[in-house]
């Protein structure tokens, strides 16, 4: 399954740790595909924390979602995350954001990802990559989505 997933960091050697994770998802068999820019991405949410680095990569998997849930989990554990304050700053964040024209919905696992729609630091780095995907609910393509998005936190290109 070809699943794109929201990399980010904002404790300590911010890149370091999406390069880390980066290689942790290839280490767990997965062929990363495509990858967007880095972003520096303002946090939303809460203000009052260091901003993140971003990025989306998309990714092959003979993973299910749920095993993929697992793994990233793990990752996150691994990497000395943890679980803390709602949008507080965290070593590393991995999300599923899409996984094909897949849609779940329980407690433990929603994709695509809920607030996709609503959050540039993923939209743009998603948009880079792959502009005409669609989401799976709301039948738009993320380049639609990001043009009609309301965010308006900062979201800069790290060159």
């Amino acid at each position: 399954m070809i699943y794109h997933l929201g990399l980010g960091s904002n404790l300590g050697d911010r890149a370091g740790n999406r390069a880390r994770a980066r290689a942790r998802l290839a280490e767990e068999g997965m062929a990363i595909r495509n990858s967007s820019t880095l972003y520096e991405t303002e946090p939303v949410g809460r203000s009052d924390q260091p901003w993140f680095i971003n990025q989306v990569v998309e990714v092959e998997s003979g993973l299910s979602p749920w095993e993929l849930l697992k793994t990233l989990k793990g990752i996150e554990k691994d990497m000395g995350r943890e679980v803390s304050v709602t949008n507080g700053p965290r070593v590393i964040d991995l999300d599923i954001l899409l996984a094909e024209d897949t849609v779940i919905r329980t407690e433990e696992l929603t994709i695509p990802h809920p607030r996709l729609a609503e959050r540039n630091f993923v939209l743009v780095p998603l948009a880079e990559i792959a502009p005409e995907a669609v989401h799976p609910v709301l039948k738009r393509t993320i380049r639609e989505l990001l043009r009609c998005s309301k965010d308006r936190s900062r979201v800069e290109m790290i060159r």
